[in-house]
């Protein structure tokens, strides 16, 4: 996943400054992404400025620097929607940072294009499973260190197994639910505004 989608999303929610795209980086976007340095975001929005992804109006700051606050271009909301919709391909790690960042966006801009991306992450893992699951995973040792405690080995592996196959089982849960959120009709505005009060 480039990063450059993420600023992309975050900056089509509101106008943000490269400090306010850190700060959200290293708050709410810690699950989504590790850390990413603030030379780093700036060096990005330099470059995304450059291609014409975004434009920027300077935001005096008195006592302090004056801030570049960031809002999407024409040619930056085209490709925000193109990375939205593109083909997802999963990888062999679940809960992946790159389908976890797509989602959070996608969800909120795009639900069939979401059902798309959670479908292809569920036949993924589904088909994971099916493969994983009941296979042999007796440990087989040949010549090993003296040391090694060989039937611990076996129970450290077949908790470990167990441990992977619960929190798989709890991801796909998750993407079912998910799943069925995204095929219910959007809540109307007035209801929104009433849950929240």
């Amino acid at each position: 996943m480039k990063f450059e989608y993420v600023l992309l999303a975050l900056i089509g929610g509101r106008p943000r400054s490269g400090f306010d795209l850190g700060r959200w980086v290293e708050v709410e976007g810690q699950f989504l992404r590790s850390r990413a340095h603030h030379s780093q975001i700036y060096r990005l929005l330099g470059r995304m400025t450059a291609d014409g992804w975004v434009a920027f109006d300077v935001d005096p700051r008195e006592g302090r620097p004056d801030a570049k606050v960031y809002r999407l271009t024409p040619l930056g909301r085209d490709v925000l929607w193109e990375w939205v919709r593109s083909p997802y391909e999963p990888t062999s790690r679940f809960q992946d940072p790159d389908f976890l960042a797509r989602f959070a966006f996608t969800a909120p801009l795009d639900r069939q294009a979401a059902l798309r991306l959670v479908d292809s992450e569920l036949d993924y893992r589904r088909a994971q499973i099916a493969r994983n699951r009941d296979r042999d995973r007796t440990l087989r040792f040949e010549d090993p260190l003296p040391e090694m405690d060989q039937e611990f080995a076996q129970e450290v592996f077949d908790e470990l197994h167990a441990y992977g196959a619960s929190a798989v089982d709890t991801w796909v849960a998750w993407l079912e639910g998910m799943r069925h959120r995204l095929e219910q009709p959007p809540m109307p505005e007035t209801e929104r505004g009433s849950s929240s009060a």
